[in-house]
């Protein structure tokens, strides 16, 4: 019995030291956090993201000619690996021929029937001029004909001797109408001919064209270098199986690596304060240990916008200063663009600030006595800082953390703090 007794009492105990330790208090305790206010340089910044692209680049052109020809939908069949680096003259694609094979065969056919036409024509116009000339040659023997009957009716009758001189003009004027119908039938003749053989000669000319056309389908580098994917309207990276533009058949891009920008995007509130000129700091995802510098050399007039967003954006680029092999096309980078430097004045984290109503700004001041609300004129911002114009000195400690029964504690005017200062 003794024995239970004391157990009992020793688990009452311990409970109560447990509930010493861990709820005998209601209280929480709030750690107090200082920051200093400082005074020095104050940088305003853009933080955006973008990506690597060379400022300068030749084109990869597939045939110069695919919209004379009418193809408009020429597929790539096969192209090398992008990021390959080639020499002048190097394979770099292969375009499909279905359509162009499709438009040879429509050409040859109609070459084809225009050639039977034409030497259809010629042989039809070669009969009809030799039944001309047969015609000019009997028609010529009949005037001889009636010739001699007018020379042999010279003692015949007055009468007949009229009649042969008539038939004998009839003959003549029959011969001269017949030359002249026989030059009119070979200028005809000529005429279609020509028309024929210029049919003839256009249906040619366009299969030269388009079997000349051919051969550029293999599609070689212009320039030594290293291949990009060419990026379309769309934003995608043309490749295998895309459709390229007849209207600017670019398949893929050699870009000069000496010089690179990146091209980023800054939103509609932000680009207030971008502009040519201004110094940006870069770092690459893929290598995050790497800082670069740069400067904004093109910033858009026109914003575009955002895919599956109501938002705008405008286009900026970056030119970076270093020249470094590490560099590639289409890295991600973060750039930290610099659109002011604000110098000599104090400045404290957004935290540290706090309000009262639209107007009234205020510190909460680290002082001999504990703390007090200090009224604040403040300036302009970065996205982790503020400038304060007015209501506190270098070096001020000002709570981060907010200390208890700050609530019902007065601000500080500033005519106050004017006021105690003077005295």
């Amino acid at each position: 019995m003794n024995r239970n007794i004391f157990i009992i009492s020793g688990v009452v105990v311990a409970v109560g030291l447990v509930y010493l330790f861990f709820g005998g208090s209601s209280e929480e305790v709030v750690e107090e956090i200082f920051v200093e206010v400082r005074k020095g340089d104050f940088q305003i910044s853009v933080t955006t993201t973008g990506e690597l692209e060379a400022k300068n680049s030749v084109d990869i052109m597939g045939p110069d000619g695919l919209r004379q020809a009418r193809l408009y939908n020429v597929k790539i069949n096969d192209m090398v690996i992008e990021g390959t680096v080639v020499k002048k003259g190097d394979y770099i694609a292969m375009l499909d021929k279905s359509e162009l094979n499709d438009r040879l065969s429509q050409v040859g056919d109609d070459l084809e029937k225009v050639t039977s036409e034409y030497i259809q024509t010629k042989m039809d116009t070669a009969l009809e001029l030799r039944k001309a000339r047969d015609n000019l040659i009997n028609l010529e023997f009949d005037v001889e004909e009636k010739e001699i009957i007018v020379e042999q009716s010279k003692f015949e009758p007055q009468a007949t001797q009229r009649q042969n001189e008539i038939n004998l003009q009839k003959a003549k004027r029959q011969y001269q109408q017949a030359i002249e119908n026989y030059q009119l039938q070979k200028n005809k003749a000529r005429a279609q001919m020509r028309e024929k053989a210029a049919v003839m000669s256009k249906y040619q000319r366009e299969l030269d064209f388009l079997l000349t056309l051919s051969e550029n389908f293999k599609v070689t580098a212009p320039e030594p270098g290293m291949v990009i994917y060419r990026r379309h309207w769309r934003g995608g990276k043309l490749g295998v199986g895309s459709t390229i533009s007849p209207w600017e058949p670019v398949v893929a891009t050699l870009p000069d690596l000496t010089k690179m920008v990146s091209k980023t995007f800054v939103n509609e509130v932000d680009i207030r304060s971008i502009g040519k000129g201004q110094k940006a700091s870069i770092g690459l995802d893929a290598f995050p240990d790497k800082a670069l510098t740069g400067e904004v050399v093109e910033v858009a007039n026109i914003g575009e916008q955002k895919p599956n967003s109501d938002s705008k954006v405008f286009q900026v680029l970056i030119e970076i200063n270093e020249m470094d092999t590490t560099l590639r096309p289409a890295m991600t980078t973060s750039n930290l663009i610099i659109s002011e430097v604000i110098e000599n004045v104090l400045y404290a984290p957004l935290e540290s600030v706090h309000s009262q109503g639209d107007s009234l700004s205020y510190v909460i001041k680290k002082n001999t006595t504990g703390y007090i609300k200090q009224e604040v004129v403040l300036g302009k911002t970065n996205s982790n800082e503020i400038i304060i114009s007015d209501g506190v000195d270098e070096g001020d400690e000002l709570y981060l953390s907010v200390p208890s029964g700050v609530e019902s504690a007065s601000i500080v005017l500033l005519e106050e703090k004017e006021a105690i200062t003077a005295k």
